[in-house]
């Protein structure tokens, strides 16, 4: 799977709808980009808690699908929790996940979001469930 593959999956999904753009793949490592713009913040005109969550989930779920056998397998998110650091207006946040765990049937990847000043917005981990599709 490669950045423009991806492109077009994601086209008319939540990661298309809330800008999510994909920076960098690579075994274990994926690079993910969201704006803090009108779709992403709260009623209050603050990032949203959520859409921190779902670019962290999307930057992980990407990173296992690359790790998998697509004709085989399928990974979908099994848990995700969040820390929120730092509140933003605007901008553009950066999602870094990487890999912490690769087992037969579970993935677990930390994510750290930062700002453009490469402060630190959010860390997530998430757990990935690998699940064997059937024939």
């Amino acid at each position: 799977m490669d950045i423009e593959k991806m492109k077009k999956l994601a086209k008319n999904t939540l990661h298309d709808a809330l800008g999510i753009e994909i920076i960098s793949m690579e075994e274990g490592k994926v690079t993910a980009t969201m704006p803090v713009d009108e779709k992403t913040k709260q009623p209050f005109g603050y990032l949203h808690g959520g859409a921190s969550v779902a670019l962290a989930e999307t930057a992980a779920s990407i990173g296992a699908a690359m790790m998998i056998d697509l004709d085989k397998e399928s990974c979908f998110g099994m848990e995700i929790n969040a820390n929120h650091i730092r509140s933003m207006r605007d901008g553009m946040v950066t999602a870094v996940a990487e890999i912490l765990h690769r087992g037969r049937t579970t993935m677990v990847w930390d994510i750290k979001i930062r700002d453009e000043q490469e402060r630190l917005v959010c860390i997530s981990r998430c757990t990935i469930a690998i699940v064997q599709k059937k024939p």
